[in-house]
């Protein structure tokens, strides 16, 4: 009998490899932005750098553009010294922000070249004013710019009742105690005699 003829062998076809999926580029995180241009100081009122007399127990936020490590709040002590590591003490008491940041400057430069430097209040805790008795919000606040005894009062919140006593507005300032008449104010008299608040003094509304 003749011979079979024998099935062909089946043909191999090269399969390329499978494509390694995109690997998608990571997301960048968005800048990060100085806290002293986005933060007002506590009490909702931005700080004048150029008027604003730093005291004791403020906390100051001091920016040295490119050295992480020295970039931080720093309180001013009791004495009014402020205290940065390595480089030592200077006195921040009685400057204004943009008075210090000269000084700061000036003592970076000792070690380092062109040094870029910012200075912050990032909370006011050397000037306070206390409002008190029938007022919507009573407590202390900060007192960061010129502020009279009419403001204070609307600042916080203004009377509870219609009891309150608008015609004597007390302010205690140490022994001393001032008067204030907030209703003839509002009606436009004796404008002459508003009060303009000192640290430490205390508002009082029967």
């Amino acid at each position: 009998p003749a011979p079979m003829a024998q099935a062909p062998a089946p043909r191999i076809v090269a399969q390329n490899p499978p494509r390694p999926a995109p690997q998608q580029r990571p997301v960048p995180a968005p800048p990060q932005t100085r806290p002293e241009l986005t933060q007002p100081a506590p009490g909702g009122a931005s700080v004048d750098l150029g008027t604003y007399v730093i005291g004791p127990n403020d906390i100051l936020y001091v920016e040295l553009f490119g050295h992480p490590d020295y970039s931080k709040t720093y309180p001013v002590r009791t004495d009014g010294i402020l205290t940065i590591p390595h480089f030592g003490d200077v006195k921040a008491d009685g400057l204004t922000p943009l008075q210090l940041k000269k000084v700061l400057t000036e003592m970076f430069a000792a070690e380092m070249r062109d040094p870029d430097v910012t200075v912050t209040v990032w909370d006011v805790r050397s000037k306070k004013y206390t409002v008190t008795g029938n007022v919507k919000k009573s407590g202390s606040y900060p007192l960061i710019h010129a502020t009279t005894v009419f403001e204070a009062i609307n600042d916080a919140g203004g009377f509870l009742d219609n009891f309150a006593n608008q015609k004597d507005i007390r302010i205690i300032r140490g022994t001393q105690t001032l008067h204030f008449n907030y209703r003839d104010y509002v009606r436009g008299k004796n404008r002459d005699k508003i009060i303009n608040l000192q640290n430490g003094d205390t508002i009082f509304v029967q």
